[in-house]
């Protein structure tokens, strides 16, 4: 899959109730990484060898219901106490007593958890794309179906097992090109909510790709994309959507503590979160996350920032890093 194998580890490690795919190259300080939908171990080709570079040991992950690693089917088996098991688990068998955790989407949700799941585990945070925000008073399902009254949501249409699953697995290709280019910084992703959710189905709002390559995607980069999704399908990963109540039902039991490991925050001008929930989310993050010591927005890179502009996501990274050693 591109950036030369020879120099990427690749493990099956069973962490339990899964077996999880880790792609691991460097060594040294532990730096575990997380991607959320609809990614892989491949989202992070552009930090593996920058941070082994730095003296790293770099670990990307295929996440629960992706890529190699093991895909329970039912929603109920992605909530926290499963996918904090997993990244404890990890560090379980490769030995690991404490590391840092970067996040992008999900992965970027799961890992704002971490330091309270998991104490003792979390030397520091670097999360991209997705602020810390406090816990709704109702359900994200509920929320979901109010918002989608009005417009498309995609969250909405995933809630539904079924047709989302078939829609997507039916041209992954079509699918994952449009929504690459939706959510980049190259197109403005709320110019879907124009659409209705009745009788849409998300290839019926995203919008038709332009040709490959793009700065930042080559052709033979979504071919990896395309293969292992044309192999594995997309129920794993939307059951990280469906799995919103069940994780929303655990805060209520324990509900969030602030996060006061050293955390970094790096976002895209462009990304489609950042603009739907205001800039000021990123400015509400100290009180929620204290070990915040800097955040880095970068012009032009919409979601997929570590892809979109990895030498500046790469020298943000490094140099937070060097400075918590």
């Amino acid at each position: 899959m591109g950036l030369g194998e020879g120099s990427v580890r690749h493990r099956m490690l069973d962490v339990g109730d899964v077996t999880l795919h880790v792609a691991e190259q460097g060594s040294g300080v532990p730096v575990v990484m997380c991607h959320g939908f609809p990614g892989l171990w491949y989202s992070w080709r552009h930090q593996l060898p920058a941070l082994a570079a730095a003296g790293c040991r770099a670990i990307a992950l295929d996440m629960r219901g992706y890529g190699r690693s093991g895909g329970p089917r039912s929603p109920a088996e992605y909530d926290r106490r499963h996918t904090a098991g997993d990244l404890v688990g990890v560090l379980d068998v490769l030995g690991i007593d404490e590391a840092v955790f970067i996040g992008h989407d999900f992965g970027a949700a799961l890992v704002w958890d971490m330091p309270q799941w998991a104490p003792g585990r979390v030397k520091a945070l670097i999360q991209l794309s997705v602020p810390r925000v406090p816990v709704s008073k109702r359900p994200p399902s509920e929320l979901y179906a109010l918002a989608a009254e009005r417009h498309f949501l995609h969250t909405h249409y995933f809630q539904q097992k079924g047709p989302a699953d078939e829609e997507l697995a039916g041209d992954p290709g079509r699918f994952l090109a449009n929504v690459f280019w939706a959510l980049s910084g190259g197109y403005r992703y709320l110019d879907i909510w124009r659409h209705s959710s009745d009788g849409n189905g998300y290839l019926d709002v995203l919008p038709e790709a332009p040709p490959l390559p793009w700065p930042w995607l080559t052709e033979g980069e979504l071919a990896c994309y395309v293969a292992e999704f044309e192999r594995t399908g997309f129920t794993g990963g939307l059951n990280w959507y469906r799995a919103g109540d069940h994780v929303w039902r655990e805060k209520q039991a324990r509900p969030d503590e602030p996060v006061t490991v050293p955390t970094l925050f790096v976002v895209g001008d462009r990304d489609p979160v950042r603009e739907i929930m205001g800039a000021g989310a990123v400015d509400s993050m100290a009180a929620l996350v204290p070990g915040l010591r800097g955040v880095h927005v970068i012009e032009g890179a919409g979601h997929f920032v570590q892809m979109e502009a990895p030498g500046e996501v790469n020298a943000a990274v490094l140099a937070f890093l060097a400075g918590i050693r």
